[in-house]
């Protein structure tokens, strides 16, 4: 410590040094290490600790800019890698004359998947559909309410034959006639009832088949009630979302417009009473969607009518949604209680007028109920043609539901035509994932149906040929015995899904030997995150996400055309 204050003090000017006089005494003296004593307590060694730790969030930050940046690139550039390629398709191979010819009546969820998933370089395709696109009908209830764009859920089939390996012909027609003798399938064009007037000079064919995929689909039940057909709207195909969309805006400010008048509130509560005929998911759904508009958008742009607007469901059997577990059917009644939507059970429609439902209640009593706009939702029934076809192929097919198929899907009685979808009378129910299943089994079955002919054609020319070895024979053989055991069809269940209202869902699902259930706002999310990967393409996926995220920024379009 002397040293250091000596040090300090010769460093100030304040003491001064006297050398000895003799030199020996100099070189006893001790060395004064000054400067480096003073170092080591500057202010700058007290900084380096915050110094250091300042460097480190640097660097932090530095490599999550990074890490941020190419993530982002990597992100966009496989978007825009995958979207150029869906909308830029290869050239295609010809038509050949020589293969096999297989015709698709349809462009639903079985044909869809059939077309996706197949290889047809060793086929003839035909395509022979009403609509030039696949439709994502889950999504339809949103559609109709204004959740989603019309254009966000179909997909043109051009977008899928186009990139397929050989040329792919796709007609715009509908099926009038299928001939299962001569395997015709008799067609006409674009002049018919829900599509465009104009025409060309051909607006009739006919064309052969090999292989026919019956995919048509079928027709909404009405169960001959009157007054379903002239005074309701449907929920099966993309004409029917948009006309819901149109005859609820128009009740609305039909209501708006009278609302004023004292002696119309009877006609306004009439206007203002939306019903739903049907319990099953498309039935669940659509109330849901309905209440959700009502909450969300018509409380902010008409709050005089908002708390009028009533939703009822009517169903025929005890409870609603069947299909799923007891316990989310009364969670779903429970959260309807909450939506106040009215839920009659047990009730029968006897009869629908231009602007009430009469209906036969669980008492077995008639009531009349006045209605705005009624939609009808409830079951399925099979088209004109495929009656017909049943009708000629005779006692094979007398099943009312449908087609009657093997294991391998194809039709009982006639040969060649596999029949998918709806249209089909299975063990199954009639959903879409029954369909798309279907489709993707039809498609594995004609590629081995390919491989196994390519080889009998392999075999024949071996024969015929003197110089082929035993053993090439034999191992043909082999293979072709291999090719001709087709697996027969089997449905794998993935679970059953519903969105029932206000940012909620259910979902029953498989899982090990039994089902999990579930239900609230995070089966929400779910429901949402299935239903977009189940969409055919990147284009759909991004249309209808930022349609979600428009309706949650901006709410759903209250205008009409």
């Amino acid at each position: 410590m002397a040293s250091i204050a000596r040090a300090s003090l010769l460093a100030s000017g304040r003491l001064r040094l006297r050398l000895p006089t003799h030199p020996r005494s100099f070189l006893l003296t001790p060395p004064v290490r000054a400067p480096s004593r003073i170092r080591m307590l500057s202010s700058a060694d007290v900084e380096a600790p915050v110094l250091l730790q300042q460097s480190r969030w640097r660097r932090f930050l530095q490599t999550l800019g990074r890490v941020t940046l190419i993530t982002i690139l990597t992100a966009g550039g496989s978007f825009y890698y995958i979207t150029y390629k869906d909308r830029t398709p290869g050239p295609q191979q010809p038509f050949d004359p020589d293969k096999k010819t297989i015709v698709v009546l349809g462009s639903g969820w079985g044909a869809t998947s059939l077309l996706k998933s197949l290889d047809n370089e060793d086929y003839n395709v035909v395509v022979i559909s009403p609509r030039n696109y696949f439709l994502f009908t889950p999504l339809l209830p949103s559609v109709a309410i204004g959740t989603l764009d019309a254009r966000s859920i179909i997909q043109p089939t051009r977008y899928i034959t186009r990139h397929k390996k050989r040329v792919v012909h796709v007609y715009e027609a509908e099926a009038q006639e299928v001939d299962p003798i001569n395997k015709t399938v008799t067609f006409k064009g674009k002049n018919f009832s829900y599509t465009s007037p104009i025409k060309g000079q051909q607006d009739t064919g006919s064309i052969k088949y090999d292989y026919l995929v019956y995919a048509v689909g079928a027709e909404t039940q009405t169960f001959n009630i009157p007054g379903v057909k002239e005074h309701s709207c449907f929920m099966k195909e993309l004409k029917d979302a948009e006309k819901l969309r149109t005859t609820v805006m128009d009740c609305i400010e039909s209501a708006a417009m009278n609302s004023d008048n004292p002696n119309a509130g009877a006609d306004v509560d009439r206007l203002l009473h939306m019903v739903v005929v049907g319990g099953g998911p498309t039935g669940i759904e659509l109330s849901g969607e309905l209440h959700d508009f009502v909450h969300d958008d018509l409380k902010n742009w008409y709050p005089e009518l908002a708390d009028k607007v009533r939703v009822t469901l009517i169903e025929a059997l005890p409870n609603v949604l069947p299909m799923f577990s007891k316990q989310l059917i009364q969670y779903t009644e429970s959260t309807f209680k909450e939506n106040k939507i009215n839920i009659l059970t047990r009730t029968k429609v006897k009869e629908i007028k231009e602007n009430s439902v009469i209906v036969q209640n669980e008492k077995g009593e008639f009531v009349e109920m006045p209605f705005g706009v009624l939609v009808w939702a409830a079951g399925n029934v099979g088209r004109d043609i495929t009656r017909n076809l049943m009708g000629k192929i005779g006692a094979a097919q007398s099943n009312p539901r449908g087609l009657l198929v093997d294991d391998f899907l194809q039709l009982k009685g006639a040969e060649g035509i596999y029949a998918i979808g709806d249209c089909a009378a299975t063990s199954y129910a009639p959903t879409a994932q029954v369909a798309s299943q279907q489709g993707n089994y039809l498609a594995r079955q004609f590629v081995q149906i390919a491989r196994k002919e390519n080889l009998e054609a392999k075999l024949k020319h071996l024969r015929e040929s003197l110089d082929t070895a035993p053993e090439a024979i034999e191992s043909t053989v082999k293979q072709i015995n291999k090719a001709s055991k087709l697996r027969p069809f089997h449905y794998s269940h993935q679970g059953s899904l519903a969105y029932i209202g206000s940012e909620k869902a259910i979902a029953d699902l498989p899982f090990l030997n039994g089902n999990f259930a579930s239900g609230g706002v995070a089966t929400f999310l779910f429901w949402r995150s299935a239903y977009v990967s189940t969409l055919f393409s990147l284009r759909n996926r991004t249309l209808v996400v930022s349609d979600w995220l428009k309706v949650k920024l901006f709410g759903r379009d209250t205008s009409r055309d």
